[in-house]
């Protein structure tokens, strides 16, 4: 680990402050820090200002109304994880947000925070010395992929936990600005792009997280696959959200983690509705996800290992949620 370069905290006192520190060159956002200090530490980033979110009062607020669950950017994972009608109304962000790390991880980082997470790489997430020697990578410092050397762009993985869950369960944001506030679905805040992945303007953050209220017939779940039992982050994980009626599909949402450089909500699952769950359908979510799936060499495992994990998590989800 590097020692921490010199840099300037900040703890504003409203969003508009917040934002205008963040437009500053050089400045960062500070949450929960969990994967933030870690990048520090690795030298992977040397902000000039850290701009604290969590000082911003209401960004820790978790509110419910006749239309939907309204979650501040900066309420903690263990918070969302506990949280008993979170739990019930939507099961898979309650289980995302338990599947995250350790405990004493979940009770510092925050959902704005694993939104946001930097995407991974075994080129990237290395010492000071070890990227040197390397050459460093397209992500930070060099001009190559080393996974891609022949591509343009860089394929660093996102493996956020959170991000499946809310795209699944059809979740917008509000992001803040110096010029106000403005309301986003989810899968805007991405691009597919492993060195650049967030589509965040100058002085822009996530302020809040709003989550429709689910019908009574829907189910969610949320399920990763790592290499350890525990704190590892996902080689892949998948967010499912299934309605039935008369025996069929009437609704279904796959969304994967860890497999790509953004999260990644599935197209054409609408073709299933009015299937059974049985072997043809879950055959073509298998093939669904295999397509849209795109591990390459980011982490230790073969990519494939994890398009296939992928692909029977999710027939795994997809069948237990039609049973219950």
């Amino acid at each position: 680990m590097e020692p921490l370069s010199h840099f300037v905290l900040q703890r504003p006192a409203s969003a508009a402050e917040a934002s205008r520190l963040l437009a500053t060159p050089g400045a960062r956002a500070l949450a929960g820090g969990t994967d933030l200090v870690v990048n520090l530490r690795r030298g992977l980033e040397q902000p000039v200002l850290l701009v604290d979110l969590c000082a911003v009062p209401g960004l820790s607020e978790l509110r419910w109304d006749d239309a939907a669950c309204d979650i501040g950017a900066c309420c903690t994972l263990a918070r969302l994880a506990g949280d008993a009608r979170l739990r019930g109304e939507f099961p898979a962000l309650a289980q995302a947000a338990l599947s995250v790390a350790a405990p004493t991880h979940r009770s510092a980082a925050t959902l704005g925070g694993n939104l946001c997470l930097d995407t991974r790489c075994v080129y990237y997430n290395q010492s000071e010395e070890w990227r040197r020697s390397n050459g460093y990578c397209l992500k930070r410092g060099g001009d190559t992929c080393h996974v891609a050397p022949r591509g343009k762009r860089c394929h660093a993985a996102f493996s956020g936990d959170l991000a499946p869950a809310l795209l699944a369960l059809e979740a917008s944001l509000e992001l803040a600005s110096p010029a106000g506030t403005r309301r986003i679905p989810l899968d805007a805040l991405y691009r597919d792009d492993g060195a650049s992945h967030l589509a965040l303007q100058s002085g822009e953050f996530i302020s809040r997280i709003r989550v429709p209220r689910t019908p009574a017939n829907q189910g969610s779940a949320y399920r990763k696959v790592r290499a350890r039992g525990a704190i590892d982050f996902p080689l892949a994980g998948v967010a499912v959200v299934l309605a039935m009626e008369s025996g069929t599909i009437r609704t279904l949402r796959i969304a994967l983690t860890g497999t790509n450089p953004r999260p990644v909500l599935l197209e054409a699952t609408e073709e299933l509705v009015g299937a059974a769950v049985d072997e043809a359908s879950l055959a073509r979510i298998g093939k669904l996800v295999q397509k849209q799936a795109g591990p390459v060499r980011t982490t230790l495992t073969q990519a494939n290992y994890r398009r296939q994990v992928a692909a029977v998590t999710a027939q795994r989800l997809v069948k237990e949620l039609a049973a219950a």
